[in-house]
């Protein structure tokens, strides 16, 4: 599994599901941003784009060349070999009644599961953690506004226990992004790498390791 970050909350990840022989891969891109967030927004084939709330700064589906499957509400899919489960929430600490709902989104593929929690804005609650069960790699919302702030990324860390944490939806150079930078998450959180990540490229015994990871990616478009 191949995993690039665009900035903010779009990520382009690339897997071989088992079984599915030597084609090309399935690639998913979640949450595509326009330009109005200062980067330029995110460019490929996809066969998957995931959508967790229809707000400009996640929801530029049009960017993407091929005919995508768009998922952008919780339920249970399977595409390109690839298992896709989206879990309902809120993007806001009051039931949705400020910001709306929430999409998570699990994917499942190589033995990996990746769940991207979109602009998740609370704690989890045991039948959300009970759907996302199992997670691997955690795409967190890091830079408060309206999603977690560093200290509750921290505490739904906790919650989750991924082997792997890539934080997300924080303040980059060039992005109009007015929340905070990564830094009170990285404080949070005290393992924080000095250097950036361009590509990560993961096997499922790369996971093995107990003792838990944050990569700081650095983003393409920035």
């Amino acid at each position: 599994m191949t995993i690039q970050w665009y900035g903010h909350s779009c990520f382009k990840i690339s897997t071989k599901p088992e079984g599915r022989g030597s084609g090309e891969d399935a690639v998913i891109f979640t949450d595509p941003y326009n330009k109005e967030i200062g980067l330029r927004p995110p460019q490929g084939r996809a066969d998957v784009v995931t959508v967790s709330h229809d707000h400009f700064d996640h929801n530029n589906k049009e960017a993407l060349k091929g005919e995508a499957a768009i998922l952008d509400l919780p339920g249970e899919y399977s595409i390109k070999g690839v298992s896709i489960k989206g879990v309902n929430s809120f993007h806001d600490k009051k039931e949705g009644a400020e910001k709306g709902l929430n999409t998570i989104f699990v994917f499942e593929s190589e033995g990996i599961r990746f769940c991207h929690l979109g602009d998740l804005a609370h704690a989890l609650d045991k039948k959300q953690l009970e759907e996302i069960n199992g997670v691997d790699i955690l795409a967190i919302p890091v830079g408060g506004r309206f999603s977690l702030n560093g200290k509750e990324a921290k505490a739904v860390v906790d919650q989750v226990e991924p082997k792997i944490v890539l934080p997300m939806h924080y303040k980059i150079r060039g992005s109009k992004f007015q929340g905070e930078d990564e830094k009170s998450f990285c404080k949070e959180i005290g393992i924080c790498p000095r250097e950036k990540t361009p590509k990560l490229i993961l096997k499922k015994k790369d996971l093995e390791d107990e003792k838990l990871q944050v990569f700081l990616m650095e983003a393409l478009n920035s």
